[in-house]
């Protein structure tokens, strides 16, 4: 609980300007949902291979490496978990929990002010072409209806709130690192947005917001964000693992798969879909392990 409040007090806080002029066409749309001038709706999207190809905090992690935060072997490390994530396509706990330490311990004694500056450049250069656009569409839709959209993810809150404003969202909730005085101390506050955490994170933000879960909407692509889906009345399985896809067509719930381009039998808003999740982290991962040798 105090993980999710504590993201959701974060975003609270945080501004994020509506300034994107770069909407995707998703005509025709679904007329019923999401529904245009509904107040009290909003959307809630996952971020790791639900909006963007492959996990945040490794691609951060590679731009850090760039401007030499760490070392070559650490860059390895990172490049096989992404390597494994993008393949598998699933979260493994033990590559996310050492990710999670390895960039707390890589950001402490840094100004939080330097990592976002750092984090817009990132940005660019690693994660804005692997966006699918397909997710982005869906996301777009809901803002068109006049509604507010939120990333939801364990990456760290101020990646998460850069990517949220580039790409046009409201604003977003993640994992809040510990500062003082503007310096990061390698602690959290609280656990890692995961799991329960971001459930409770989003019922946090709806109470603030004075939102109707029933009429809200979220999308992820992982078994582990049942919590958080099954708080909301419009869930949605986007690229999802397979212990997501079967629990989704138990309930019925919508489904979307952007990785190989087909569409699942029951679908939501008709979008773009997005194509092509490829191995790039495995030949960087081969490529760096042959440069040490």
């Amino acid at each position: 609980m105090l993980a999710g409040e504590a993201s959701a007090e974060a975003a609270r806080k945080s501004t994020q300007a509506l300034d994107s002029q770069d909407a995707l066409d998703v005509s025709p749309r679904e007329p019923q949902f999401p529904v245009h001038g509904d107040a009290m709706a909003a959307a809630f999207f996952d971020l790791d291979n639900t909006v963007m190809q492959g996990a945040a905090l490794f691609h951060f992690g590679r731009g850090l490496y760039k401007r030499k935060f760490f070392e070559t072997r650490d860059l390895v490390r990172f490049a096989w978990q992404q390597a494994w994530f993008r393949l598998a396509g699933v979260e493994d706990p033990e590559h996310m929990q050492e990710a999670r330490d390895s960039a707390l311990s890589i950001v402490q004694g840094h100004r939080v002010s330097e990592l976002m500056s750092i984090g817009e450049e990132i940005y660019d250069e690693y994660m804005a072409e692997r966006i699918w656009p397909g997710t982005r569409a869906l996301a777009q839709a809901h803002l068109d209806a006049g509604q507010k959209v939120w990333l939801v993810t364990a990456a760290p809150v101020e990646i998460a709130q850069v990517i949220a404003r580039r790409l046009g969202l409201t604003g977003a909730l993640g994992t809040v690192a510990e500062s003082v005085d503007g310096v990061y101390t390698g602690k959290l506050v609280g656990e890692p947005l995961h799991g329960p955490a971001k459930a409770e994170a989003v019922r946090a933000l709806a109470a603030a917001e004075d939102l109707d879960l029933s009429r809200c909407a979220a999308y992820s692509d992982s078994h582990n964000d049942i919590p958080m889906l099954s708080l909301v009345g419009h869930p949605y399985a986007i690229n999802p693992d397979a212990k997501l896809r079967r629990h989704a067509r138990t309930l019925d719930w919508r489904l979307r798969d952007y990785r190989t381009g087909r569409k699942a039998a029951k679908v939501g808003i008709p979008a773009a879909a997005g194509v092509g999740a490829v191995a790039g982290g495995t030949a960087a991962a081969i490529a760096l392990h042959r440069r040490r040798r």
